[in-house]
């Protein structure tokens, strides 16, 4: 690396160590890149020969032109690792240039403007904008040009004077070859698009994690300040603030189970694999939710009318109560009063889970939309994958998920499950790995 890079970078090594990180990964890329198209040019050279000579000749063909195009091919094909850095670069676009737009041109031209040679232009005019926009149009400006040279050097002068000559051809396609290639443009900016909007929502992730982690964070230096006082001369603090500091991070690593949770649920298969107890299962939740302190806790009441089974998977029947348990507690936050109360209800045709709070409630306007994915209100308060992700699970397993709502009253989720006689399942047992964290 030169030295006003290593200079430009000096008084930031991670900065310099992403960018030789991603100039690694470029070159990667290049690399198995042009070994992919030395396959198909080492292939295709002879392959199509044999073709357009044997079995559907043309009216003209090189072996010479197919040769240099296999030579050029050969270094990608037996050594791609040899090439690096800038004599990489010149080499690609040496060999796309000559294998693509070159090559293909020149046979369209000598071939009399034919439909197999225009149709093969196409598809190697496909292929070219696929890489580097700039790389492309260079590529396919100076292969077309060396190709109407060399068309006007070699080509038959007879079929020019007697105006057989494939110029015009060549101009009457040209609209075709350009919204192809508008068209292929376009696709590449979509991807881009839509790679944007993933990196987009894992930062909308990394931001809700860092948002509700910070607080913790604060709390532990703050108490770790108070620690450095009380050792001082106040040795009665120490205690309390190492228990705080004990919550502290007890409340962290929920939060991320939480959220690991919530993540791996959205790539697994949903179908129930086990026979679960709704009252167990709502008891671990309980026992495992990081309350923010223990008067949170007490906004939160379990009632248990009659326990019943239901078919399910233990980890995806966190993710619902978790989900449901956090924006029930929220909405009671946001309001500045009510509670939260859950019912286990057993005793019906179809058992059902009741969760409802008395918080700020939801609006009638958003109710029909809080099921949709990537919707929250209020806006930005959240990634709007919860309710979505919840709904998904329980209609996996042939269930129903309601709300009804009054704005600044009440909100309630029914989750309805079938009868108890169909849950039967191979697999059966309590969810205890649920219950394997302390309660905080």
């Amino acid at each position: 690396m030169s030295a006003p890079i290593v200079a430009r970078y000096r008084l930031s090594r991670p900065a310099l160590l992403a960018w030789l990180l991603r100039q690694e990964q470029q070159q990667a890329y290049s690399v198995m890149r042009l070994h992919f198209l030395a396959w198909l040019g080492c292939i295709g050279m002879p392959l199509y020969y044999l073709i357009w000579t044997t079995w559907f000749p043309q009216k003209f063909e090189s072996l010479d032109l197919r040769v240099i195009g296999f030579v050029l091919c050969l270094p990608a094909l037996l050594a791609p690792r040899k090439i690096k850095g800038n004599w990489l670069r010149v080499y690609e676009f040496v060999s796309v240039t000559y294998v693509m737009p070159f090559f293909f041109s020149f046979m369209f031209l000598m071939n009399h403007g034919s439909a197999v040679w225009g149709e093969s232009l196409l598809v190697a005019l496909i292929a070219l904008f696929h890489f580097d926009w700039l790389f492309a149009l260079a590529s396919c400006a100076l292969g077309a040009l060396a190709a109407c040279v060399l068309y006007v050097a070699v080509g038959d002068p007879d079929a020019m004077r007697s105006g057989l000559s494939a110029f015009p051809l060549a101009l009457e396609q040209m609209p075709i070859y350009v919204f192809t290639i508008v068209i292929v443009s376009v696709t590449k900016v979509g991807r881009r698009v839509l790679a944007r909007e993933k990196l987009s929502g894992m930062s909308q992730a990394l931001a809700m994690v860092s948002h509700e982690l910070r607080t913790p964070l604060i709390s532990i230096a703050a108490n770790v300040r108070g620690i450095g006082r009380a050792q001082a001369g106040q040795e009665a603090g120490v205690p309390e603030a190492l228990g705080r500091i004990q919550f502290e991070v007890r409340h962290m690593n929920q939060m991320i189970d939480l959220f690991l949770l919530s993540a791996s649920a959205m790539s697994q298969q949903l179908a129930p694999s086990e026979r679960l107890s709704m009252s167990e299962m709502v008891e671990a939740v309980i026992l495992r939710y990081p309350f923010a302190n223990e008067e949170q806790r007490r906004l939160v009441d379990v009632v248990v009318r009659k326990d019943f089974a239901f078919l399910g998977r233990e980890e995806l029947g966190a993710v619902v109560l978790l989900n449901l348990l956090r924006n029930a507690l929220k909405a009671v936050a946001r309001a500045g009063k009510g509670k939260v109360r859950i019912i286990v209800d057993g005793a019906r045709k179809r058992p059902r889970l009741l969760l409802m709070d008395s918080g700020c409630g939801i609006a009638a306007r958003q109710l029909p939309y809080i099921f949709e994915r990537f919707y929250s209100w209020p806006p930005n308060t959240g990634s709007g994958i919860g309710l979505a992700l919840c709904k998904d699970i329980v209609h996996a397993w042939h269930g129903k998920i309601r709300c009804r709502s009054r704005e600044k009253i009440y909100t309630v989720f029914a989750l309805e499950f079938p009868p108890e006689r169909r849950a039967t399942m191979r697999n059966a047992g309590p969810p205890s790995a649920l219950a394997s964290s302390p309660r905080p």
